[in-house]
């Protein structure tokens, strides 16, 4: 193995309990690594467990998200490669060694991906089936695990998609996508996740809500006529639909008719636009 240097980032926000196994962990396998804990607000002994750990800690002094704390990291870090795992005990710090050794063989990200019996609940588990099956729709790749939070990635091309990243729970939807859409090579390690400590900071309904909605805004920027023509070529069949109605029962074209056909038009040339502003907000993604 011939790993290049490398950094680990932890977003947490009141999860002490679940850092003090974490780090010491982290610290023994990985001596010499840099290791920054970005906490998010909290209110508890993160800090005191980080310092006692000798990890470095970047402090938000309110709570500003998920996402928000992960690109604190990211700027913060100085590996070329910067491992991003979530603060709540669930991944395990052998794992690290094992994304390592898949970026070595050339890859720019590197995701742990759960299997059904890691999923916290049968909700869950559905959700994210659907997720990956919804973004693999989008992508034209087979996505194995959209929204986990164990990955490793180029730190310097990650860096140039930090302004796409929301400050909430979807920054792995979004990053992923991102380097599908530049071109970039992703691939996945199967991995099992520990039952976590204390209370989930995700409300399954408003996050699984903001999840779907930032698939179809990735998927506006990923392949935008995915998303128009479908929607275009609905239009048009009602529009169709109604006009041989119309035409066969009263020997008429209704404006109902037109209004449906130039709305169809209108959302075809929308997704043709934004497939040429999808070319430009990438454009500078190659290397």
């Amino acid at each position: 193995m011939s790993f290049h240097s490398f950094s680990i980032v932890i977003p947490a926000k009141n999860e002490a309990d679940n850092l003090s196994g974490l780090l010491p962990e982290l610290r023994q396998l990985y001596p010499n690594v840099e290791i920054i804990v970005v906490s998010d607000g909290s209110s508890d002994a993160t800090e005191n467990i980080c310092v006692q750990n000798k990890v470095d800690i970047i402090k938000h002094q309110y709570s500003k998200g998920n996402g928000a704390s992960i690109k604190t990291g990211a700027r913060a870090a100085s590996g070329e490669i910067i491992v991003f795992m979530d603060g709540d005990g669930q991944h395990k710090p052998s794992d690290v060694k094992r994304l390592l050794e898949k970026m070595d063989e050339g890859f720019d990200m590197v995701v742990g991906a759960r299997g059904n019996e890691s999923q916290a609940s049968t909700g869950r588990l559905l959700a994210n089936n659907i997720y990956n099956k919804l973004s693999s729709w989008i992508s034209g790749h087979d996505i194995h695990d959209l929204t986990s939070g164990f990955r490793a990635v180029k730190r310097e091309k990650f860096l140039k998609f930090l302004y796409l990243l929301p400050n909430g729970f979807s920054y792995p939807t979004t990053s992923t996508m991102a380097f599908f859409r530049a071109g970039y090579s992703i691939t996945y390690i199967g991995i099992e996740t520990a039952e976590r400590l204390g209370k989930s900071h995700i409300n399954l309904l408003k996050d699984g809500v903001r999840f779907f909605i930032i698939i179809f805004k990735i998927g506006t920027l990923y392949s935008p006529l995915k998303i128009f023509l479908p929607i275009s070529f609905g239009f048009f069949c009602v529009g169709l639909l109604y006009y041989l109605y119309t035409f066969i029962n009263f020997h008429t074209f209704t404006n109902m008719s037109a209004v449906l056909f130039m709305t169809s038009i209108l959302i075809f040339l929308i997704g043709l636009v934004s497939e040429q502003v999808t070319m430009l907000i990438y454009k500078d993604s190659e290397d």
